[in-house]
């Protein structure tokens, strides 16, 4: 039963996938909607940063490619998903909390451990 419901769930997938035209499933015509970037080095509508060349095709001058890498940053920070201010205060303390309670424990065994070796080993004021 379970066979047959299978295969016709993969018959409806197939009837769909011929009605597909197969020019739409191109690459080029699947880029031909996109807007190629206006300037070189720039970011292009996916998101993705393009390379900056020169006429003949070399390399930018160390102040072109610093002017790549100041707009690639600018691209990725733009990606970045930001967190609420309720997030951020939230986040900062549990780490704060985190930080308190690895503290306690580091400071417990430094005493106690502190304690056993003055207790096995003396005072050392030779007495």
């Amino acid at each position: 039963m379970a066979e047959s419901k299978r295969r016709g769930e993969d018959a409806v997938d197939e009837r769909l996938d011929k009605g597909l035209d197969e020019d739409a499933l191109r690459d080029d015509a699947l880029d031909e909607g996109l807007e190629k970037p206006k300037r070189a080095g720039g970011v292009d509508k996916t998101g993705t940063a393009t390379k900056a060349r020169t006429k003949a095709g070399e390399r930018p001058g160390l102040f072109g490619r610093f002017r790549n890498f100041i707009r690639e940053i600018i691209s990725e920070l733009s990606k970045v998903i930001w967190p609420t201010r309720k997030e951020l205060l939230t986040y900062t303390t549990v780490v704060v909390v985190f930080v308190a309670i690895i503290m306690a424990i580091v400071w417990g065994l430094d005493t106690g451990f502190g304690y056993v070796i003055l207790k096995v080993f003396g005072t050392g004021n030779g007495k």
